[in-house]
């Protein structure tokens, strides 16, 4: 009997870094349901720098099977100050916790989701990406 095949996604790695602890979280191109092609357009994150300034610090939620969230503040500073929260979901495993989706042996899942707390529609500001 063959194992069914899982949904198909884009394995190939977009953004690479490395949080306090030494775990190298990679973030995936993904699909429309994790990784960069998921939350890039849906939460308007477009450059790598965003993820990297949030994992770069420490885990704020460890479920202790594998998913890791990690905080950040985006600041803009001028004559109209914003500070923005935002938040970078990782799967720190090989497989997605409903076993759908496997990075293969050795590798692990990285970043599923990225999204602005305190934005319309969790959709972070345009100046982010600057």
């Amino acid at each position: 009997m063959q194992a069914a095949a899982g949904p198909t996604w884009n394995k190939n790695i977009h953004c690479k870094a490395t949080d306090p602890e030494g775990r190298h979280i990679v973030t995936r191109w993904g699909n429309s349901h994790l990784g960069w092609n998921h939350f890039t357009y849906r939460h308007n994150i477009r450059v790598c720098k965003i993820l990297t300034a949030a994992i770069h610090g420490k885990v704020d939620h460890n479920d202790h099977q594998g998913r890791l969230e990690y905080d950040g503040v985006a600041v803009k500073t001028g004559p109209q100050p914003q500070q923005v929260r935002f938040k970078v979901i990782v799967q720190y495993s090989r497989k997605t916790k409903d076993k759908k989706y496997d990075a293969g042996k050795g590798q692990t899942i990285g970043v599923v989701n990225a999204f602005c707390r305190n934005q319309a529609d969790n959709k972070c500001p345009a100046w982010m990406n600057k």
